[in-house]
């Protein structure tokens, strides 16, 4: 057992630990060349929100080729990773995750995925780090991500009958779509043994505002997802495919019938965990609305309409584990 003076567990004092959960076996595999891949999608997003992705088309080298680069750059002395932060909300973070004080075990490079918008702090990354950060890994990796995550949301229109086809898709193509890409470094934690087995948390328990979200990882495990009865379960690690979220936004504008799915990442105690993911979101003005072909003859719209806009920053004023959508209910208290 490692015993730990009081200024080394002082690292550590606002960084919330848990139990690790059981393995769950039961995520749905969804192979994207399956002809039933349209309802397929769709049942797992109504169970679960959450699914595998196989056969997906990204070249495993795009992966690889990003992650080296990514561990590249988190393996640097702290002085060169700081001229990449602080976030604003784009660029190098450590610890602090928003603005509103949640912690985890977490370095993290928050970028731009529109080259419309391009952020100041996304650009200046690459102008300093140009030898470690090649912008063309990003890139070929995000082009190729989205192309995929395009193909998901035209199955998932047909599997849920929405007209047109690209009714999903068509607010990520959008050339001001608010899309972005994170890259998560969980670095080991030997000290973890002291804590009694209990976990770190990396990133604590929350949804994804936006749309969709793509995430891939390497073969390391952490990444907990709560199930509908509550339970929180851990999803084995496989560096080879995609795990794909229900945002807030598509819960919305399928009137509830797909749930975002709340996840959390605790660190491992001997192995590091790279993650990257893309999130899909719509231009700042899109109204998000229940669709009104997933509103039944008869049936209530359980959402308000607001744009995205208007959501992102009321999400961004909110802590991690806050329930980001009871705001915009039809039955919230104002």
């Amino acid at each position: 057992m490692v015993v730990l003076s009081q200024p080394a567990l002082d690292h550590y004092t606002l960084i919330k630990t848990c139990k690790p959960a059981s393995v769950f076996t039961g995520i749905p595999v969804i192979n994207l060349g399956d002809p039933e891949a349209k309802t397929l999608i769709v049942k797992a997003c109504e169970e679960y929100g959450f699914f595998k992705l196989v056969n997906h088309g990204v070249p495993m080298e795009f992966m690889i080729r990003l992650e080296t680069e990514a561990l590249k750059f988190f393996n640097l002395p702290q002085s060169e990773k700081d001229k990449a932060g602080p976030p604003d909300p784009f660029g190098y973070g450590s610890k602090r995750i928003g603005p509103n004080g949640d912690v985890g075990w977490i370095e993290y490079l928050l970028l731009n995925t529109n080259p419309q918008v391009t952020s100041l702090k996304t650009l200046t990354i690459f102008r300093q780090n140009p030898e470690i950060f090649r912008s063309s890994a990003v890139n070929d990796y995000i082009l190729a991500v989205k192309r995929m995550a395009f193909e998901v949301l035209d199955l998932m229109a047909e599997g849920l009958k929405i007209e047109p086809r690209n009714a999903l898709s068509r607010l990520l193509r959008d050339e001001k779509s608010d899309s972005c890409f994170r890259l998560n470094y969980y670095p080991p934690c030997p000290e973890l043994q002291a804590l009694s087995g209990r976990n770190l948390i990396g990133f604590g328990e929350h949804t994804d505002p936006q749309i969709i979200s793509v995430l891939r990882s390497n073969n390391t495990s952490g990444l907990q997802i709560c199930l509908r009865d509550g339970t929180w379960v851990s999803v084995p690690p496989d560096q080879t495919s995609f795990f794909i979220n229900v945002g807030d936004a598509l819960q919305v504008m399928t009137n509830g019938r797909l749930r975002s799915v709340r996840h959390r990442v605790l660190a491992e105690s001997l192995k590091s965990r790279v993650s990257m993911i893309y999130f899909g979101g719509p231009p700042l003005t899109e109204k998000i609305a229940p669709l009104p072909s997933l509103v039944a003859k008869g049936e209530e719209s359980l959402y308000k309409e607001f744009t995205w806009w208007e959501y992102k920053t009321s999400a961004y004023k909110s802590r991690l584990a806050d329930y980001r959508l009871g705001l915009f209910e039809k039955n919230a208290g104002h």
